[in-house]
C-alpha cells in the first residue's frame, strides 16, 4: 500500500536524480564538443542541470525514507500491542471456559 509507495520513492528517487545528473553532464560534454571551448559559459548550464537533477532526487528521497521509517516503526509498535492484547484476551477467554467447564462438572 502506501508504505510500499514510500519505500519505492525513497529507493528510486536517487537513481532518477542520478539519471538526470548523467544527462546534465552529457549535455555539458556535448556543448564543449560543439563549441570546442571549455569556458564556464559553455559548461555551466549542463552542470547546473546535473546538480538540479541530483537535488530533486534527494529532495524526493529523503522525506520519503524518513516517512517510511516512521510509519513502519509505528506499524510495528501497533502490531506488538495488538499481539499482546490478543494473548491477554485469549488467556481471559480460556480461563472463563475452564471455569464454566469446572462448574458443570
Amino acid at each position: 500500500g502506501r508504505l510500499g509507495f514510500l519505500a519505492t520513492t525513497g529507493s528510486a528517487a536517487p537513481f532518477i536524480g542520478l539519471f538526470g545528473t548523467v544527462i546534465g553532464i552529457m549535455t555539458s560534454f556535448q556543448a564543449i564538443a560543439a563549441s570546442k571551448n571549455t569556458s564556464l559559459s559553455v559548461v555551466a548550464p549542463g552542470i547546473a542541470e546535473a546538480l538540479l537533477a541530483t537535488a530533486i532526487g534527494l529532495l524526493a528521497a529523503i522525506p520519503a525514507v524518513i516517512a517510511y521509517n516512521k510509519l513502519s516503526s509505528d506499524a510495528n509498535k501497533i502490531a506488538v500491542r495488538m499481539e499482546g492484547f490478543s494473548d491477554e484476551f485469549s488467556a481471559i477467554l480460556s480461563r472463563q471456559i475452564d471455569e464454566k467447564v469446572a462448574q458443570k462438572a
